[in-house]
């Protein structure tokens, strides 16, 4: 009961700090986006409109109130889910309707690639401590730092050359929703995905390997080994779950990096999600997209680092 009360208020405690966090990130960005070059009025009407249409569309849009103003509508509607319509990237469409028809295909390219990286780099990662100063964990050294320095978009074009046009193994672009097929969002997004996972497998695969040993030459593997337990069990129940404390944190960490080459990866492979929805929205100066885009993307990221800190706190061997 003691345990459940306590999860509890960190859960309460937890909720308050991203609503607050969401609520200073949104404030960020809203001012950010009045603050740069550009008018949505000219992205939609064209270079020649006369004033008069100008005027016009400020005064239907409301963009002449002060920016407090401005602010305060917006955030109260966002607060009960309500964050508008677009001004110019599809014009009096709502923004939920258009967020949540794209969102899935970005959820599932980004769940699709932190699944690569955790898969390449628990393998990579434990192979290379337990194969210590062998050619192999050298590689698996090598591999992880050229992963690391290589950019998401340079690697995107990397793989539609080498897999796509060259072997013709998967397609460069274009890209089959969930909903409409599995097993060809599967297929089409292998490479958008690769791209993403590289540079957090290579991170993972380094912080694990590291994690691991530290902790294989600690005194009380040391006690385990001398009461007679098997490796294995020494392994797994002193070795590896200590470990996955510090690699479950860059797995928080890193989901703002994820999102980040999700933004990138989108336009590249062309995919329907939210990232290039941004990007589309950001260039036509579409201010309340933008904002419903990039308040979706903070929710992900902070409830990501709230989900790792409850693990984390789970995994600490003081409550086995």
């Amino acid at each position: 009961m003691r345990e459940l009360i306590s999860l509890l208020a960190r859960v309460a405690q937890g909720a308050g700090a991203i609503l607050l966090l969401a609520l200073l990130g949104a404030a960020a960005v809203f001012f950010a986006m009045r603050a740069g070059h550009g008018d949505p009025a000219l992205a939609v009407l064209g270079d020649m409109a006369t004033p008069e249409t100008i005027a016009a569309f400020r005064l239907k849009w409301q963009l002449n109130d002060p920016l407090l103003v401005q602010f305060w509508r917006w955030l109260s509607g966002a607060l009960i889910g309500d964050f508008g319509a677009s001004m110019v990237v599809a014009t009096g469409e709502p923004i939920v309707k258009l967020v949540g028809s794209r969102l899935p295909n970005t959820l599932f390219v980004g769940a699709y690639a932190l699944a690569l990286a955790l898969v390449i780099s628990l393998i990579a990662g434990t192979i290379s401590a337990l194969r210590h100063g062998k050619l192999i964990d050298s590689a698996s050294t090598s591999l992880a730092v050229l992963g690391i320095s290589m950019p998401d978009f340079w690697l995107s074009y990397a793989l539609i050359y080498a897999l796509a046009l060259g072997l013709g193994i998967f397609p460069s672009y274009g890209f089959t929703t969930p909903s409409l097929s599995l097993a060809g969002a599967l297929y089409s997004g292998f490479l958008p995905a690769l791209a993403i996972a590289a540079p957090m497998a290579a991170a993972f695969t380094r912080i694990l390997r590291t994690a691991l040993l530290e902790t294989l030459f600690r005194d009380h593997v040391r006690v385990a080994r001398s009461l007679g337990h098997s490796e294995n069990f020494i392994f797994l129940h002193h070795v590896f779950r200590n470990a996955l404390i510090p690699y479950v944190t860059v797995i928080g960490l890193q989901v703002r990096y994820l999102l980040g080459g999700t933004v990138v990866v989108e336009r590249i492979f062309g995919v329907n999600g939210v990232g290039s929805l941004m990007v589309d929205a950001a260039f036509a100066r579409d201010y309340p997209l933008v904002q419903a885009c990039a308040l979706v993307f903070l929710a992900c990221v902070l409830l990501v680092n709230f989900a790792v800190d409850l693990i984390c706190t789970r995994l600490d061997p003081r409550r086995a």
